[in-house]
C-alpha cells in the first residue's frame, strides 16, 4: 500500500536533505513534488493545500533555519503532519457492551461480508473472547450462505433466520447472544449499489432496535474521492463511529486514507491488508506515516511475531543455534512458524530502510517454501538430524519422495550449510557487516 506515494514523498524529502539550510527557494521544488505526489495519489485538493501550507510554514520557521541538519527536521515535519492528517492517534473500538454490538454497513461490492468475518477473527484472537456473526443481508443472493461458509472456516457461529425482517433478526440475535455467553455480536447488514432512502431507513430501524456500540462503514479504498461522498451520506443518516478501508493492499495510491479524517471527521479504525481472513489490521496514524516515509513499522512486525510464534519453540531454536546443534528438524519447525506471519514480502516492507535495501519489491514465491518443506519431510528423522549423511543415493530417494529434482535437494542442503556457518559467525561475534 502507498508504494507510489511513498516513493514520491521520499524523493522530495531527499532533495531537501542535500541542502545545508532550508530557504524559500530550495524548498519550492520539494513542495511542488509533494503536492503533485498527493494529488496523483487521489488525495482531495483541499487536503493537499492545507497539508503543503502547514509543512511549508513550519519548514521555514526559525528553529529549522538554525538547525545543523535541516533535512532531518524536514522529515520530522512531514511525518508529524502526515500523522495529524491520518487522525493523530488510533481510535479503539468501544467494546463495553454486554455483549458488545458492532454493526457493519456499506455499499454492495465493498467487501462487507468478508470484512465482518475478518473482524470477528481479529476480536477472537486479540481478546480471546467469543464472537457471534449475524446474517442480516436478506436481499443479496447467497449473502447468508457466504457468511455461513466464512463462519465455518473460522469456527465462529453464525446466527441467521433466512429472509425474515432484518430488524427482528437483529433483536433476536442479541437476545440469543445474551443467553448463550457471546461477548461480541457482529451484524452484517444489507448493502445497495447506491445510497437510497429504503436502505437508510432499514439501517435506522436496526439502530433504534439494538443501539449498537459501533456502527462501522466498510468502504472500498479504490473508489477514490467518491468514497468521501459515501462516508458523508452514511454519516448524515447513522452517525458512524468509524471506517474500515478494504482493498488497501491493492491500491498503491491510498488517497482515501489521507482524506477521510480531515474531510469527514470519521476515524479510520481498521484496514484490510490481504485477502486472507486474518488480513485485518488496526489503523495507527503514527505507524502508517512511518510506512509511507520508508521508516518502517517495527512495532507491527513485533506484534505479528508475538501473535504467531511460539515463544518456547523460538527459545529452544535459538539455544540450538547458539550451540551449533541446529538441524533440519529445527529449520522445518522455524519455517512453519514464520509461515504463520503471512507473506514474507509484506513483513520485509515493515523494516526501516526496506526500499534502500531493495526489500520493498521482493516477490517470494510461496511454492519455494512448499518445496523446501516437501524435501525435508521426505527425509528420515535421522537424516534431518544429521544432514551430513545425505549422500547421492539418499538424495535420489528424497527427490523421488517429494517429486522434485536432485538439484533442488542439493540446493537446499548447500543453503542450509551456509546458513549454519553464518549463524555460527554471528554467535561468535565474527560476523562482518556489509556497511
Amino acid at each position: 500500500m502507498f508504494e507510489t506515494l511513498g516513493d514520491r514523498l521520499q524523493n522530495a524529502i531527499h532533495k531537501i536533505k542535500g541542502y545545508g539550510k532550508i530557504t524559500e527557494d530550495n524548498i519550492s521544488d520539494a513542495m511542488r513534488e509533494i503536492r503533485l505526489a498527493l494529488l496523483e495519489a487521489d488525495v482531495n485538493y483541499k487536503v493537499v493545500k492545507e497539508f503543503t501550507n502547514k509543512v511549508r510554514t513550519k519548514a521555514l520557521g526559525e528553529d529549522v533555519q538554525k538547525s545543523i541538519k535541516p533535512g532531518d527536521l524536514f522529515v520530522k515535519i512531514v511525518h508529524d503532519e502526515l500523522v495529524e492528517l491520518l487522525g493523530g492517534e488510533s481510535s479503539p473500538l468501544n467494546l463495553n457492551g454486554n455483549p458488545a454490538t458492532l454493526m457493519l454497513v456499506g455499499l454492495q461490492g465493498s467487501g462487507k461480508t468478508t470484512t465482518i468475518a475478518k473482524l470477528a477473527c481479529f476480536l477472537r484472537k486479540k481478546h480471546a473472547k467469543k464472537p457471534l456473526l449475524v446474517a442480516c443481508d436478506v436481499y443479496r443472493p447467497a449473502a447468508i450462505d457466504q457468511l455461513k461458509q466464512l463462519g465455518k472456516e473460522l469456527n465462529i457461529e453464525v446466527y441467521e433466520e433466512g429472509k425474515k425482517n432484518p430488524v427482528e433478526i437483529c433483536g433476536n440475535a442479541l437476545e440469543y447472544a445474551r443467553n448463550n455467553g457471546f461477548d461480541y455480536v457482529l451484524i452484517d447488514t444489507a448493502g445497495r449499489l447506491h445510497i437510497d432512502e429504503e436502505l437508510m431507513q432499514e439501517l435506522k430501524n436496526i439502530v433504534a432496535k439494538i443501539n449498537p456500540d459501533e456502527t462501522l462503514l466498510v468502504i472500498d479504498s479504490m473508489m477514490g474521492q467518491d468514497a468521501i461522498n459515501v462516508i458523508e451520506g452514511f454519516n448524515d443518516n447513522l452517525t458512524l463511529t468509524g471506517v474500515i478501508l478494504t482493498k488497501l493492499d491493492g491500491d498503491t495510491r491510498g488517497g482515501v486514507a489521507l482524506s477521510v479524517r480531515y474531510l469527514t471527521n470519521v476515524a479510520i479504525k481498521f484496514v484490510c491488508v490481504s485477502e486472507k481472513l486474518d488480513g485485518l489490521d488496526t489503523f495507527d496514524p503514527e505507524r502508517m506515516a512511518g510506512r509511507i516515509l520508508g521508516m518502517g513499522d517495527i512495532i507491527s512486525l513485533v506484534e505479528k511475531a508475538s501473535e504467531a510464534i511460539d515463544e518456547k519453540e523460538a527459545e529452544k531454536a535459538a539455544k540450538r543455534m547458539q550451540s551449533g546443534k541446529f538441524d533440519l528438524e529445527d529449520f522445518l519447525s522455524t519455517m512453519k512458524q514464520i509461515k504463520k506471519l503471512g507473506p514474507l514480502e509484506n513483513l520485509l516492507k515493515l523494516l526501516p530502510g526496506a526500499k534502500k535495501m531493495g526489500l520493498n519489491n521482493i516477490n517470494i514465491d510461496p511454492k519455494q517454501m512448499s518445496h523446501v518443506e516437501a524435501i525435508i519431510l521426505s527425509m528420515t528423522p535421522k537424516e534431518r538430524r544429521n544432514p551430513d549423511i545425505i549422500k547421492a543415493s539418499r538424495k535420489t530417494r528424497i527427490a523421488k519422495g517429494c517429486g522434485l529434482s536432485v538439484q533442488e535437494v542439493n540446493r537446499l542442503l548447500t543453503q542450509f550449510e551456509q546458513m549454519k556457518k553464518m549463524m555460527k559467525q554471528m554467535t561468535n561475534g565474527n560476523m562482518k557487516l556489509p556497511f
